[in-house]
């Protein structure tokens, strides 16, 4: 038995006599119209009581969630009592769990959801189906009409209406996708990217912890005894979780670029962003942080240092996965309860940096230090360009070519790294920063310089006694 989630009713139509019928005119039964996976079914009532009835119960069990057979159009709690169980397809199971995730996930992690969902399906289909549409036809249809709820009344175009009729004849049942072969395969699509290349260990291992939670709500849900990723020996790539401690720019180049910013673009782009740059050197702030950070977040006194109290982030994902439909929405600060601060000291040099940049454009109306010229949030895509042209000019090309300061993340692992190097506390470090101490010393250890002559001279001081 083959079942589906993809219902959709029409209104009863009434079914008059004909005109050579002794109720010629008159309406005589009313037929209820509706389609499972495209496919148009009909059952005719005397009464328009029964059809209203019958039409209602459907629809109920559409509305509780249930499936629906697709041979004979009914959903399965009005099939025969001896009627077969049908065992869930992967397919179907998969739909099931966004729309449980979906409410409550963050707008990156829909996207990793669907991306995840979308690679693993394609590989999650039984050896006898009929030949495959094309690969990427078959994720376009998951991630941009299937998968999302907010897709799934899209039109389809044929291209895509057919790859999905084939999934759903195709895809595994749940017993099925458990058996060892299967989920090995799910791992190893995970494991490469769509131009066939291995993927990054980060992404091999985010996705494989969506795939197993999955397994997780699949063994909740009874469909499996246990998570089936368990018993399979996979070994993923390792993840390289140790910062490069050549990306780290130190505080004399520093202040070179951000004097090189205020050259870049033109209508004063690059002096827009100057004072976001230092926020995530001197502060050490996540770009998400510093583009979210308000005017009144900020304790900016004339002489010595300063503070940042921070409440919120911007993080920047496709507009399709957020509720508001904006590539921008706020959330709280990573790692941390929703209503959580952190506060952040600063030294005179960002508190004056900061000034400046709010004397000479403000703010925007919602009281963000940082907007473009149009006070909209400042994107990724702006202030990456931005310093990589900061880069070009104020580095030598050999500078330019090697990892120093590559990204503008990077400027927060210098910032964390000169605090370390410094002598502050690692507790203090980590709670400026919004880190663990085990996570701090971990992601930093190669950053902290100049620690080798110091263990060499206590060794050779070992030596001597």
């Amino acid at each position: 038995m083959r079942t589906s989630y993809r219902v959709k009713f029409w209104e009863i139509r009434p079914n008059k006599g004909g005109p050579k019928s002794s109720n010629a005119g008159k309406v005589i039964s009313y037929t209820v119209r509706w389609t499972v996976a495209g496919r148009e079914r009909s059952q005719t009532f005397p009464r328009t009581s029964q059809a209203k009835n019958f039409l209602s119960d459907l629809r109920q069990a559409a509305k509780r969630g249930e499936e629906f057979d697709i041979d004979s159009g009914l959903p399965l709690s009005l099939l025969p009592g001896d009627a077969e169980t049908p065992a869930r397809t992967w397919l179907e199971f998969s739909r099931a769990y966004i729309d449980m995730k979906w409410p409550s996930a963050a707008p990156k992690s829909r996207d990793g959801l669907t991306e995840t969902i979308a690679t693993v399906s394609t590989v999650l289909v039984r050896e006898d189906a009929p030949e495959s549409p094309d690969a990427m036809v078959l994720r376009r249809a998951l991630r941009a009409y299937y998968l999302a709820p907010q897709d799934r009344e899209k039109p389809r175009p044929v291209e895509i209406a057919e790859a999905l009729s084939w999934l759903e004849k195709a895809s595994l049942d749940m017993p099925d996708v458990a058996k060892p072969a299967n989920v090995r395969a799910a791992l190893d699509a995970l494991s490469l990217r769509l131009d066939g290349k291995p993927a990054a260990a980060a992404t091999v291992a985010r996705k494989r912890a969506v795939l197993y939670n999955a397994f997780e709500y699949a063994v909740e849900l009874e469909e499996f005894d246990r998570n089936p990723i368990d018993k399979v020996r996979w070994t993923p790539p390792k993840i390289a979780e140790e910062v490069d401690w050549r990306v780290v720019i130190g505080p004399r180049l520093m202040r070179e670029c951000l004097t090189a910013v205020t050259y870049v673009g033109k209508r004063g782009r690059g002096r827009r962003l100057r004072a976001l740059f230092a926020c995530m050197y001197y502060a050490a702030l996540r770009p998400a942080e510093a583009v979210a950070l308000l005017k009144g977040d900020c304790h900016l006194p004339a002489t010595g240092w300063g503070r940042l109290v921070l409440t919120r982030s911007l993080p920047e994902t496709g507009a399709r996965w957020t509720d508001s439909g904006r590539t921008h929405e706020q959330r709280g600060l990573k790692l941390r309860p929703a209503a959580e601060v952190r506060t952040v000291p600063i030294p005179p040099v960002l508190v004056e940096i900061l000034r400046e940049h709010i004397a000479e454009f403000g703010t925007a109306d919602d009281g963000r230090i940082f907007q473009t010229e149009r006070g909209g949030v400042v994107g990724s895509t702006a202030y990456g360009d931005v310093w990589a042209a900061t880069r070009a000019l104020a580095l030598t090309p050999e500078q330019v070519a090697s990892p120093l300061a590559r990204r503008p993340y990077d400027l927060r692992h210098a910032g964390v790294s000169l605090w370390l190097n410094s002598g502050v506390p690692a507790t203090e470090v980590a709670e400026r920063a919004g880190h663990s101490v085990k996570v701090l010393l971990q992601v930093y250890a190669k950053c902290i310089l100049g620690q080798h002559d110091q263990a060499n001279q206590r060794i050779d001081d070992a030596l001597d006694d």
